[in-house]
């Protein structure tokens, strides 16, 4: 499967382009293009590798309008070609922890795992650990956005909707949680242009 030939913009460049657009080409994104984006989302990196991210690629137009109206009529998710849901399954992490050991740890590194995954949130409520490994999806977002601008691609993050009418579209159970839905394609508009704080007001030194 071939990526499609384009010039790959260095991370720099990706952070300092993105712009969150909300008008997309119609034209759709080829699957090897999507597969690198998700395959350099997944390179994103968590807590005891527990990488709890999960991705929902949403093509299909009639998903799409469904999404839309869950989204309170945002343009957005129907412009775009991709949808992206961008969710947290942190109980899908506890039933399969051995999924996160290196390959060369072997049995007792798979057991040493599940051990560390029962003694830090065993006792925890599904809520608590879904909190947590929100946190750790929310690295994987940062990382697909920059993927996405990095191969030529705008998209926007939303949380502008009905959380348990998309959970009921595309059928995920009540403790998956929601990072983002990011619309993704190819430009149809500029966006804005930035403005952000000043180094003096989110940084100190000590």
């Amino acid at each position: 499967m071939n990526v499609t030939q384009q010039t790959t913009k260095t991370v720099q460049q990706a952070i300092d382009e993105r712009r969150s657009i909300r008008r997309f080409q119609p034209e759709p994104i080829p699957q090897a293009d999507l597969v690198e984006i998700l395959r350099q989302a997944g390179e994103a990196p968590s807590a005891w590798n527990v990488q709890p991210w999960r991705y929902i690629v949403v093509t299909d137009p009639e998903t799409k309008a469904l999404l839309q109206e869950a989204a309170y009529g945002q343009g957005q998710v129907t412009s775009a070609p991709a949808v992206i849901l961008v969710t947290s399954d942190m109980e899908d992490v506890m039933a399969h922890p051995e999924e996160t050991v290196h390959p060369g740890m072997g049995e007792e590194g798979k057991a040493r795992m599940k051990a560390t995954l029962e003694g830090a949130f065993g006792k925890q409520s599904v809520e608590q650990r879904g909190q947590w490994g929100l946190t750790q999806t929310n690295i994987g977002l940062g990382f697909l956005m920059l993927a996405a601008q990095g191969m030529g691609y705008s998209s926007v993050p939303m949380l502008g909707f009905d959380q348990a009418k998309v959970r009921q579209i595309l059928g995920l159970p009540e403790h998956v949680l929601f990072a983002a839905m990011l619309p993704i394609g190819k430009a149809a508009e500029e966006g804005h242009s930035k403005f952000r704080h000043p180094l003096a007001k989110i940084v100190s030194w000590r």
